[in-house]
């Protein structure tokens, strides 16, 4: 069966449905992979500089990707749950705040917060939206005075649900409450705008739609909340003069590298610079069009066969997610049975969760539900 994007050359048995979990990296990314191995096996650390300024363009990147005003309000982490913990950790809390979440959340967008309730008194309430016809209302409905910080997922990961996160922005804005969104699930799939949606704090990992690798991840910060978070790791990459390291007197960088404290996952820059240029090429609102077909045809699919859509009908409340059930099968098993005949999928809320890019090809959708079809009948 082909694959044929030529930036995504994958093995002809795969059928690669699992975007929203791990993502195959283009062939752009494997070329720098392979040119940055390459001159530090040959050429060691010699051209370093020409390294710092690609960490600057992976910023700009960033930038671009979140229409954030300031390059410098990116950080580099690792991931996802880093940039949550220095959020949690670096407010300044007081008995009696509120953190207001969902239930139905990842455990890393929910356990941060939790743990906050012991060490700092804080209240963590999370939202239980499923079912919800207006789930923002619901989260809206739950705030109140003592209420510090919204924080969310843009994308639920099980049921794909989309929120109205420039609805919620708006509220926490009027209400002065802070607003951080994990956006692993929404970046690299739709077009994002940080400052229509209010945003104050913004995280995700590159290894889904991003296209790139894990171990890399974006970190915005809004300037004006830069210096309200504490720091509580400390290194010579964090400093603001970073390169004078016989200075014994120092202070924080002044921009968002202040929460990066030692030295960069260079390989993880090259790499997801790459995959961004990629997505920059097709433009995220070609991407967001192309996932929304192949999302649209799997639901086709899904009606046809009589499945249960586990997702929003509506496109408008859909990212690139869409999760299914099929009455009186163990979705645990079917899962591993799929995994053995090359379909990546993810079993989530009892069902398959299905979640297509910009570039799979129409046919190995149809050939997704042939294959369901076969293993159905066994």
């Amino acid at each position: 069966m082909a694959n044929n994007h030529p930036e995504f050359p994958l093995d002809q048995t795969l059928i690669h449905l699992n975007h929203a979990g791990v993502s195959p990296w283009p062939k752009r990314t494997i070329n720098a992979i392979e040119k940055f191995s390459q001159e530090n096996l040959h050429l060691g650390s010699l051209h370093y500089p020409a390294w710092t300024e690609q960490e600057s363009r992976l910023r700009g990147q960033f930038q671009r990707l979140i229409g954030a005003a300031d390059a410098n309000d990116i950080a580099l982490l690792k991931n996802t749950s880093e940039a949550l913990s220095v959020i949690a950790y670096g407010l300044p809390w007081k008995p009696g705040d509120t953190i207001i979440g969902i239930q139905q959340e990842f455990p890393s967008n929910r356990v941060v917060w939790e743990s906050l309730q012991k060490a700092h008194g804080i209240h963590y309430h999370a939202v239980d939206i499923s079912g919800s016809d207006d789930p923002e209302a619901a989260i809206i409905d739950a705030m109140d005075h003592s209420t510090r910080l919204l924080a969310i997922s843009a994308v639920q990961y099980a049921s794909g649900l989309r929120l109205n996160i420039e609805r919620l922005g708006e509220q926490c804005k009027k209400r002065g409450i802070l607003f951080c969104i994990d956006a692993i699930q929404w970046l690299g799939a739709r077009p994002f705008d940080v400052e229509s949606c209010h945003a104050d704090f913004v995280c995700a990992d590159s290894h889904k739609w991003l296209l790139g690798p894990e171990g890399i991840a974006l970190f915005y910060c809004r300037a004006e909340q830069r210096e309200q978070l504490s720091l509580k790791q400390f290194g010579w990459h964090m400093l603001e003069k970073m390169h004078d390291f016989d200075n014994l007197e120092w202070t924080p960088a002044s921009n968002a590298r202040r929460f990066e404290c030692g030295s960069p996952n260079n390989l993880g820059i090259h790499a997801q610079s790459a995959s961004l240029s990629l997505l920059e090429e097709v433009g995220m609102q070609a991407v967001a069009s192309r996932i929304e077909q192949r999302v649209n045809l799997i639901e086709e699919h899904i009606q046809r066969k009589g499945y249960a859509l586990l997702s929003p009908a509506s496109p408008s409340r859909r990212a690139g997610i869409i999760t299914f059930r099929i009455e009186g099968v163990d979705h645990a098993n079917l899962f591993l049975r799929l995994i053995k005949h090359h379909l990546l999928a993810a079993c989530r809320l009892d069902g398959l969760r299905f979640s297509p890019h910009f570039y799979t090809p129409l046919k190995q959708i149809d050939a997704a539900f042939e294959l369901l079809d076969e293993l159905l009948k066994i």
